[in-house]
């Protein structure tokens, strides 16, 4: 199964209901999953990180969190932009 940028336009309530749909329908299967919402990866067993075209990290969600690298950069930065928009729609 590939997916490229599966849940980039979507609302986070729409996304998670695509996040749970996919991960019924990849159970079993390859997946290979192009994303910058990093949401999306999240959950897979191995994830590759990309930096100007170089593979820059390569891990699980919680093995590239704790290395501190590029991954868990974006991870902040993504979780900042969520947590803000929560707040602004209140």
């Amino acid at each position: 199964l590939l997916l490229d940028e599966a849940t980039s336009a979507l609302d986070t309530r729409t996304e998670q209901d695509i996040l749970d749909t996919l991960h019924r329908i990849e159970r079993g299967r390859t997946t290979i999953a192009i994303a910058h919402r990093l949401s999306t990866v999240a959950d897979a067993d191995r994830i590759l990180v990309l930096d100007q075209g170089e593979l820059a990290e390569e891990g699980s969600h919680a093995s590239l969190l704790a290395r501190g690298g590029l991954y868990a950069e974006m991870w902040e930065r993504q979780a900042s932009e969520r947590t803000e928009r929560a707040e602004a729609a209140e």
